[in-house]
């Protein structure tokens, strides 16, 4: 049963926190989805018509499943509390609690490996995960501030200052913690806003209608009108949270120099997306949205690719020398092999030394039950095999090993990305 209890067990655990946060995030935005679309898609019903004395605000009929729905909207609420009120919360709650999870299993249970980046800032593990959770809290705080502003009558202002002050944080982060942890704490923070509006303003404001109905009083319309609000936020906060679900795959990004900024435009991107299907729904057709959305993507796309390398000699270069865990040891390790020669026993070699402690069928790094993505390069042929990846990761966007924390050095690299362009392929 140690086997649990070790690494082993970690990836157990990060497998299905990681599983319920997806199902979870699935529930939450394809909810958020349907009642943005439902909020723009219903027509007011006819003046003087039953629906028109009942209150009702808006209605629509839609197909679906092999049946007919009539959904309607009242104005504030109906005259008579129903019996059965359907809560959306806990898709909200579920997405929040089990993503900080992740941030534990993933990030802050390895702090050392997954989130510090000694070539950023030489930070400890605590400082690291403060910095972390001082950034899902001080997000929160500063947004609600700024949305119990005067700010908050001019949604369009606001929204701008809140894109600026989420691009500041990701600045701030990428001069902090590793590429990866940085995005990630980004996401988080969005996320920490979108739940905090569920928990601490949508649902307490409809808490109140209802609470107002079961007294026989009249409903304050203000706290749906708040609600509805920080709904629509939600809607426009959820792209980027899920580009930054997955940034963890795309090394480009967020191993860029100016990662901040790419992370900027990639979510302005998806705002201007998300704007072009909310007034579509509402019936405003503007295909000016979604061309900026792309063009701003192929603009960076274009902006971060790896520029060509430099035809150079392989490195002359020292020995490595290996412990017996198989890491790298020495001030200036590099390699046994004849120098100069950027061939594949060369390239294995350094690859034994920085990078086989995570990718092997036995890592002896510590936290890592598993090669991570499947990639074992205990031999030449493994070598050969993920020979593009590694020249990607290693030579082009140089986030592998991850913080460097095996010490490759540049010669290293460049030997690497010359025997790719020789002979690799």
């Amino acid at each position: 049963m140690e086997t649990f209890f070790g690494p082993y067990g970690v990836e157990w655990l990060n497998l299905l926190v990681r599983w319920l946060h997806l199902i979870t995030g699935i529930a939450w935005i394809g909810a958020s989805f349907y009642f943005v679309w439902l909020d723009n898609s219903i027509r007011p019903p006819k003046p003087g018509s039953p629906l028109a004395k009942k209150g009702v605000m808006g209605e629509l009929w839609a197909v679906h499943g092999g049946g007919f729905y009539n959904p309607q909207k009242y104005l504030v609420a109906p005259d008579e509390l129903p019996e059965d009120l359907h809560w959306f919360k806990w898709e909200a709650y579920a997405t929040w609690l089990s993503g900080f999870a992740m941030l534990f299993i993933v990030y802050y249970f390895n702090a050392s490996a997954m989130m510090i980046d000694k070539n950023v800032a030489d930070l400890t593990s605590l400082q690291a995960i403060g910095v972390g959770l001082g950034t899902l809290a001080g997000g929160w705080l500063v947004y609600d501030t700024l949305c119990k502003t005067k700010l908050a009558e001019k949604p369009a202002v606001l929204g701008g200052v809140m894109f600026l002050l989420i691009v500041g944080a990701a600045y701030v982060l990428t001069h902090l913690l590793s590429g990866r942890a940085a995005y990630i704490h980004v996401g988080a923070m969005i996320g920490t806003m979108m739940v905090g509006n569920v928990l601490f303003v949508i649902i307490p404001g409809q808490r109140k209608l209802v609470d107002a109905m079961a007294k026989g009083e009249s409903p304050d319309p203000v706290y749906g009108k708040r609600a509805k609000v920080r709904s629509v936020h939600n809607n426009y906060f959820t792209l980027p949270v899920l580009l930054i679900m997955i940034s963890n795959h795309y090394a480009m990004t967020y191993g860029h120099a100016y990662s901040w900024l790419v992370l900027a435009a990639i979510m302005a991107a998806g705002v201007l997306i998300r704007h072009f299907f909310n007034l579509r729904h509402a019936g405003k057709v503007s295909p000016a949205f979604p061309i900026a959305g792309v063009a701003l993507l192929a603009g960076v796309a274009v902006a971060i690719a790896p520029a060509p390398r430099k035809a150079v000699a392989a490195p002359v270069a020292a020995a490595v020398t290996v412990d017996a865990d198989g890491h790298a040891t020495g001030a200036t390790p590099a390699l046994t092999a004849p120098a100069g020669q950027a061939n594949l026993a060369n390239v294995q070699q350094v690859v034994s030394a920085r990078c086989v402690a995570c990718h092997s069928a036995n890592p002896t790094q510590a936290g890592f039950a598993s090669a991570p993505g499947g990639v074992m390069l205990d031999t030449e042929d493994q070598v050969k095999q993920h020979a593009a990846k590694i020249y990607q990761r290693a030579v082009q966007n140089k986030d592998m090993p991850l913080a460097n924390m095996t010490h490759m050095t540049d010669a290293e690299r460049q030997l690497i990305g010359t025997w790719f362009e020789t002979s690799a392929n």
